[in-house]
Formats: structure tokens, sequence, C-alpha cells
């Protein structure tokens, strides 16, 4: 029974390789408007919100005045998509920043994140039309944009069920345009790519050459004994 759902586990796989495709083809819709947060430092631009990278995702979490658990808790369906976010050190060697946004003040925002443990996810307030523009404004959501140099594009958008699966790494680099980034992913030619498994590391070892070349060879000794074949599908 298991080798026949095995055949079903396979076609699922690749059927969500091919839709992560096409998202990575999706057009680029340039953000127009200036758009203004609060964050622990300030005052913030949604160019801002990138820290630098090349891509930024926003998950629109309600933790604001009228919502069910207010000023104790964000809602229950938006504490669980925080609960279940891994570390972002894996997005951002990714070139990808991971950010929250809701309308509470800062300092409600600090002392939930102690509160729940979510320290290391970047979280802001909202001070404008941002969760209105991007539909957002009723329901949670997760939108993906990309910049080239100053200019800021909106790429994806996913809500209701769709946001289920959020949380992982791989979903969220899957939802990106740029994607996973690994040779062996369907996109354009231009887009930059990386042999899989070879860019990962542990989450406070990144950009320390020591724990890469150690990761390489555990990943070489898996190739050598059959366990990190290139079998992607």
């Amino acid at each position: 029974m298991r080798q026949q759902l095995l055949v079903k586990e396979k076609e699922f796989t690749r059927a969500r390789d091919a839709l992560a495709a096409e998202r990575r083809r999706m057009p680029w819709v340039a953000v127009e408007k200036e758009y203004k947060f609060e964050g622990p430092q300030g005052k913030r631009s949604l160019l801002d919100l990138f820290d630098g990278r090349r891509q930024l995702i926003v998950y629109r979490a309600f933790f604001e005045p009228g919502v069910v658990g207010w000023p104790e808790h964000a809602c229950v369906g938006c504490s669980m998509v925080a609960d279940q976010v891994a570390h972002p050190a894996h997005l951002n060697a990714r070139d990808t920043t991971l950010a929250f946004a809701s309308r509470a003040p800062q300092s409600d925002i600090e002392r939930l994140k102690a509160r729940m443990g979510w320290e290391f996810l970047p979280w802001y307030t909202m001070t404008d039309d941002f969760d209105k523009d991007y539909g957002v404004d009723e329901w949670h959501g997760t939108n993906a944009f990309i910049r080239d140099g100053d200019r800021v594009f909106r790429t994806y958008f996913i809500n209701n069920r769709g946001d289920e699966q959020m949380g992982g790494t791989w979903n969220y680099l899957d939802i990106t345009a740029l994607g996973r980034q690994e040779e062996w992913e369907d996109s354009p030619k231009t887009y930059p790519r990386t042999a899989p498994y070879e860019w990962w590391s542990w989450h406070d070892e990144y950009g320390n050459e020591e724990a890469s070349a150690r990761g390489l060879e555990q990943v070489r000794r898996g190739r050598e004994g059959g366990q990190a074949a290139d079998d992607n599908t």
C-alpha cells in the first residue's frame, strides 16, 4: 500500500514543483506608493523592510485592538503561523527577508514577541493603507516582493488555506519570484541557482567557511552512500 501511495506522493511533489515554476514566471507588478511602517528603530519604508536583501515576504498578522486575545495575544491562527516559522537565517541565505506586519504599536509587539518566544521575527507596525492595498485588511495573507535597485515589485500573494503551508523555509521560497535558487528548478536562465544541499548550513553558521566545508563533507558522504542523490522528485 505504501508503494502505491508513493507513486501519488511523487506526482504531488512534481505538481508542486511545476506550480512553483509557474509562480516564478508571474509578472512583477510595480509598487507605486510610498508605504510607511514603524519598527524597533523607528520609521521604515517598504524598501527598508528588505533589510538589504533582494526579496521580501510579508505576513499580515492580526494583532491590534478588536482582535480576540488583544492585548495579551495575537489572533489564534496568526499565532499558529508564527509558532511554525523556521529560523529566518535560512531564508536570509537565499537573499530573502521574512517580516510580519500588524497595526499594534511597537511596544505591544515587542511585549508579545518576548512572551511568545518570537524575538527572531522582524515585526512591523503598519501606518497607512498597505494592508488594504494588498488584500490583507480584513483577513490574513502573505505577500511576496522583489526589488530591482530601489524599485519594488509585488510578485505573488496567498491567503486563506494557502497560509496553512507557510512557516517552512521551502514553502516560503516556493512563493517567491526566485524560488529556491537551486540548479534542478525550472527557472528562467538569468535567475541565480546553486547546487542543492551545498548552500545549507546551521542557522548560526552562515558565512563561516569552516562550517560550510563541514556541511559539504557531509553532503559528499551522503551522495557516495546514495542518501543524498540529486533526485528532486
